[in-house]
């Protein structure tokens, strides 16, 4: 059974854009709960402005790979861009609804999940995760379901509520795992500017096909909505999907649960929600488990390391 691709050792930039996306990500969950806007609209327009930011720099910089994206053997990475934007869609449209129909903290648990579905992805792609890897998965989404006080809802509507986020939770996987096979040759800004555009074009779709409101809101609002463009979107999203050349998507996946604290450490100082008694030790179980899932994953990649290893062909600062 083959073992994941060799990638090299991730550069103190790379560690660096981790750390940056954790952070950045870690307050998308206040500013949604802080916005006095319709789900699907907030992440509708987080898309559009963040395609706005990226296009004009895409269509000036990186025309002749936009271009590549169209013709012969380019058209696969191309494909993969559009699927990754179906895919982000798809999770955009179910977990965030899925917070107005079961408790924020169910949903946050439940989409949790990702790893487990990115480890189940990468074992249908031939790649043989090593135990220790599936250990540290199963700790960290345990640790994620005590830090957000996950619970078993009984009524339908919130039944519903969990299953959109299980669900949300599968296309984030996707999603990524997309953005993996399309970053091994292009660059970070052409993938972002062709994913977010493919999922901008798609919500929006669904959100004039269903109705939802998407003006006439407060400056608070918008001021949150800027807020989830520049951090989760532009620092968030971009940041991860830039590691994903030095990362794996399960790895990825994993680190992503680091939004639980993060997002639990701004809900308790901005929002005054104060964290449930399981949260410490359950957040003491996440960080064990991503440590377990990095740690483990670098040790399989020594093992399978080349005798030479190819420059990466990614322009520094991209």
């Amino acid at each position: 059974m083959p073992t994941a691709a060799y990638r090299p050792p991730p550069d103190t930039l790379t560690l660096g854009a981790l750390a940056l996306a954790v952070a950045a990500v870690s307050s998308s969950a206040p500013l949604v709960a802080f916005a006095a806007a319709p789900a699907l609209a907030i992440a509708l327009w987080r898309n559009v402005l963040s395609v706005a930011v990226l296009g004009p720099v895409a269509v000036t910089r990186r025309r002749a790979e936009l271009r590549a994206l169209t013709v012969g053997s380019g058209r696969r990475e191309g494909l993969y861009c559009v699927l990754s934007g179906v895919a982000l869609a798809a999770h955009f449209a179910t977990w965030m609804p899925s917070a107005q129909l079961t408790s924020v903290a169910a949903a946050t648990a439940l989409g949790a999940t990702q790893p487990v579905w990115q480890g189940l992805i990468a074992r249908g792609q031939g790649r043989r995760l090593p135990g220790v890897m599936w250990a540290g998965i199963a700790v960290a989404v345990l640790g994620a379901a005590l830090a957000t006080g996950a619970d078993v809802a009984v009524s339908g509507r919130a039944f519903a509520g969990d299953l959109l986020a299980v669900v949300g939770g599968m296309f984030a996987a996707v999603y990524t795992a997309f953005g993996e096979r399309a970053r091994a040759s292009i660059s970070t800004t052409t993938y972002t500017t062709v994913c977010y555009g493919v999922c901008a074009v798609i919500l929006l779709a669904v959100c004039l096909l269903g109705g939802v409101r998407l003006h006439g809101y407060d400056g608070g609002t918008w001021l949150a909505i800027l807020g989830l463009v520049a951090g989760a979107q532009l620092l968030g999203h971009s940041m991860f999907n830039y590691a994903l050349h030095r990362i794996s998507a399960t790895t990825v996946s994993v680190l992503i649960l680091l939004e639980a604290p993060g997002a639990a450490l701004i809900g308790w100082v901005w929002l005054g929600q104060l964290p449930r008694p399981l949260a410490l030790p359950g957040l003491a179980l996440l960080l064990v488990g991503v440590a377990v899932v990095v740690l483990g994953g670098a040790r399989a990649g020594r093992r399978t390391a080349p005798a030479a290893t190819p420059a990466d062909p990614t322009p520094l600062g991209d």
